[in-house]
């Protein structure tokens, strides 16, 4: 039995919707209760008193995380660049095979998503 794109896709959308729809029950009962809103709050103040720690930290560390911000902006380049080389590889009919200092092999994996044409 051979099932259709359009047919997977249709039936996926059906079931986001039945989770949305749940989600959303979920949530309406959420806001009635009075403890939840309580302990929201709650977390909130603490969220904020974390953040407020966070701050203070990162000020006596200022050089450290500069490091850091530039460093996540290098990793962000070179897996765009490895993604590139590993698919014009692949195109070209190349085998791909990365192994890393500890003779651990690593493999591509390809997804493929969708989005609403614009």
């Amino acid at each position: 039995m051979s099932q259709q794109l359009p047919d997977v896709f249709k039936r996926l959308q059906d079931k986001k919707k039945e989770q949305r729809d749940l989600k959303a029950m979920y949530r309406d009962a959420l806001s009635v209760n009075g403890q939840y809103a309580q302990v929201k709050e709650e977390l909130e103040a603490l969220k904020l008193k974390k953040k407020k720690i966070e701050a203070s930290v990162q000020a006596n560390f200022k050089e450290e995380f500069d490091k850091l911000e530039g460093l996540k902006l290098n990793i962000a380049g070179d897996n765009q660049l490895l993604s590139d080389l590993a698919i014009n590889q692949l195109t070209s009919g190349e085998p791909i095979k990365i192994v890393d200092e500890n003779k651990v092999e690593y493999e591509p994996v390809f997804t493929v998503r969708f989005q609403k044409v614009r």
